[in-house]
């Protein structure tokens, strides 16, 4: 019987909400026929009072763990360390900002239940973006999904379900630069997957941590940890631009010999110049990428520095 759930709940600088995800996670966590469950908070290093807001309802409530982190790693490692401290046998990822219903996990639950190992979600509709955003996010899972060999489904936010036998495999993944989804991807079967559509609410309060800079950012990272396709596409880049000068070169040539007009050399050597040169700084940066990857990974830093708060923990320091 599939009967114990852990949710990690990310939350950075959310203060204002943890309180009331609370109340709602735990109205419906009560209510689902399960033997025992904990709600493992992730302090993601907030500058906010979210730490002693979380330390507030573990005082209430015994489900409530805590992990946190000394500073802020970023959303995909504090998924991660929840997982590592996580011990249900399935775990529910969501964020902390209540654009994640937690109403929605009964429905997962019961999925799983029935047997679905792994239960994503689809997200219809986001009321806090703007039509843009929406529009550079899916231009961004596009290109995503054209240059890498793992496909990620657009629209499928961290609100998901995932049963211990693949949350053990993902947690022997253990790259720095993660896109917590891909990996998922990497691993999920094609079989006893389910998806749960539903529309994204307005955040309860505060505003988004994911800027365009991070946004831009966690793209280019994507593409470069699931993909060497830009490496392949480098060298095409180059093979084009060897054709590309060659042309010109033959148009100098009959232009001189057979047509006998004079090249006008200052305009063509700068244009040529200044195109390769591009070419060059393009090929060199991102073969610079995939080098710069390779020199984080093999320092074997810590994922992350974190404590964990229970309240077990707290009465085992007691009785010591």
């Amino acid at each position: 019987m599939r009967d114990s759930v852990s949710v990690v709940i990310s939350a950075y600088n959310e203060g204002e909400s943890v309180t009331e995800l609370h109340k709602e996670l735990s109205k419906v966590m009560k209510d689902l026929p399960l033997k025992n469950y904990e709600l493992i908070f992730v302090d993601d290093g907030s500058s906010d009072d979210t730490h002693k807001k979380c330390r507030d309802l573990q005082e209430k409530d015994s489900h409530v763990k805590i992990v946190h982190l000394k500073r802020n790693f970023g959303h995909e490692i504090a998924m991660t360390a929840g997982m590592d401290y996580a011990v249900g046998e399935a775990v529910i990822f969501m964020d902390a900002d209540l654009q994640h219903p937690p109403v929605y996990i009964k429905e997962m639950v019961k999925y799983w239940q029935e047997g679905t190992d792994i239960v994503l979600t689809k997200r219809l509709e986001n009321k806090a973006t703007s039509k843009f955003y929406d529009f550079c996010a899916a231009s961004f899972y596009k290109i995503l999904n054209l240059l890498s060999d793992t496909k990620i489904p657009a629209k499928t936010p961290d609100f998901r379900l995932i049963d211990r036998s693949y949350i053990d495999v993902l947690k022997k993944f253990n790259e720095h630069d993660r896109l917590f989804r891909g990996l998922l991807s990497w691993a999920m079967p094609n079989d006893k997957v389910k998806v749960i559509d539903f529309v994204a609410p307005e955040r309860f309060a505060g505003t988004s941590k994911y800027n365009f800079r991070k946004s831009l950012a966690l793209a280019f990272n994507s593409i470069v940890q699931f993909s060497t396709k830009p490496l392949r596409l480098s060298i095409y880049l180059g093979l084009l631009t060897a054709f590309v000068s060659g042309l010109l070169g033959l148009y100098v040539i009959i232009e001189h010999f057979v047509l006998r007009h004079p090249t006008p050399g200052y305009a063509t050597i700068m244009t040529t110049v200044v195109f390769i040169g591009s070419v060059q700084l393009i090929v060199l940066g991102i073969i610079g990428e995939y080098i710069g990857k390779i020199h984080m990974e093999v320092k074997k830093r810590p994922l992350y520095i974190a404590d964990y708060e229970s309240k077990e923990v707290k009465n085992a320091k007691k009785d010591i």
